[in-house]
């Protein structure tokens, strides 16, 4: 990943990739589902000219390890603790993609004096509706299906393709994120893993963990909303739906843009977040504001 090497540091007996850059004020960057923290490749850079920034390959994903045990959000958000405890890093401004966005709110919520900013992008766990393809992988046996469905040999020759369309000057950014994630899951263990972290947060009928009833939980702790308005996945009037349901929180929609903004529009995404980070106050977790919240929900 061009000048932000992945690191390995040694968690309760498992390897933990990440990647990390810059000094100052810290920014964690979580990556989404089948996906790893080379994600954030084009906007590590810009970041961490002023910023400390970490970006981890989730458990299960990228070149962390994928161990048998539990994927579910709570989990990544107790192994987010761990890291940043291990790194010693904290407290951090939170930025979760898709299945990041989950666990970034998670994290704010188990952990919320390590979350000073929630920025979510693309996120999951804001609405019931998501991609049929994702939905249709969780069916009784579908990890056994799956190596028909991502073939090694296909995966050779999607490679082959990308290099040569780059060698013309051909680029399509959010296709080629797309394409590394399909690329991971022709690995039994990705696979594994996948199958477990995807049956943690979405069934059948759609995705089956939201944060929509705690939301209000955020008052008083800056967040920003970023959205492809052409997301495939999660669709756009999620963001809408989050962005009415968190006082103060701020929305950017960018036109054209599908599931990865920050892949496919770095530098405007990059600007937005910055402008966030530069005009916005820490949040400190105040026990006594936290339990008159819980006590006492805003009505609208």
């Amino acid at each position: 990943m061009g000048t932000v090497p992945l690191r390995h540091v040694r968690i309760h007996g498992h390897d933990i990739g990440y990647r990390r850059t810059g000094s100052g004020p810290a920014v964690l960057l979580v990556h989404g589902m089948a996906g790893s923290s080379a994600t954030w490749r084009a906007v590590m850079p810009a970041l961490g000219a002023d910023h400390l920034v970490v970006a981890p390959d989730l458990l299960g994903h990228g070149e962390s390890a994928k161990p048998l045990g539990d994927y579910s959000l709570g989990a990544y958000a107790s192994g987010l603790r761990d890291l940043l405890g291990a790194l010693d890093v904290g407290p951090v401004t939170v930025v979760g993609q898709s299945l990041g966005g989950g666990v970034a709110m998670q994290l704010a919520y188990q952990h919320p004096e390590l979350v000073e900013r929630l920025v979510l992008v693309n996120s999951g766990g804001l609405g019931r509706e998501v991609s049929w393809i994702l939905r249709a992988l969780t069916l009784p046996a579908a990890e056994y299906v799956m190596p028909v469905v991502f073939p090694g040999f296909v995966r050779e020759a999607g490679d082959a393709l990308g290099r040569a369309l780059a060698r013309i000057g051909i680029r399509a950014p959010s296709l080629e994120e797309v394409w590394q994630a399909y690329a991971s899951l022709t690995e039994t263990a990705n696979r594994q893993s996948f199958v477990r972290t995807l049956r943690a947060v979405i069934d059948l009928g759609g995705q089956s963990v939201s944060a929509s009833d705690r939301l209000y939980l955020t008052a008083g702790m800056p967040t920003l909303i970023v959205w492809g308005d052409r997301d495939p996945i999660i669709p756009v009037a999620h963001a809408y739906a989050a962005h009415d349901a968190m006082p103060g929180s701020r929305l950017e929609v960018f036109e054209g843009i599908g599931h990865f903004p920050h892949v496919e529009c770095p530098d405007a995404f990059v600007a937005v977040l910055l402008d966030f980070l530069a005009t916005t106050e820490t949040t400190d977790h105040d026990p006594a504001r936290f339990r008159e919240l819980l006590l006492h929900p805003p009505t609208r």
